[in-house]
């Protein structure tokens, strides 16, 4: 494999992967009745807007299709891909239901 290929095929990957832990979060929230746009916002509010995510959402209530997914692994996947505030606001989300 060629070096800049190689490097192109690893970009691919990590975005493929990248949008498919959006659609789980975007899952996640619509199984919990929640906003996932809203959500994000609060983790990051002063980041633009998430193309992706506003791709996913768009995509999930145009075509609701039930996919369970844990908590836990929802957690671990967003912490996997360094998303540490929005667990951090998806935890916050769990006790608020709790309650």
């Amino acid at each position: 494999m060629e070096y800049e290929s190689r490097d192109e095929y690893i970009i691919k990957k990590y975005q493929q992967d990248e949008n498919t832990m959006i659609q789980l979060f975007v899952h996640w929230c619509i199984n919990h009745q929640l906003d996932p746009l809203s959500l994000y916002t609060r983790a990051y509010p002063y980041q633009e807007k998430n193309e992706a995510l506003l791709k996913a959402a768009e995509e999930a209530a145009a075509e609701p299709e039930e996919i369970e997914i844990s908590t836990g692994t929802l957690l671990e996947i967003l912490q996997m891909f360094g998303n540490d505030d929005l667990a951090f606001v998806v935890s916050e989300e769990i006790e608020k239901s709790k309650e």
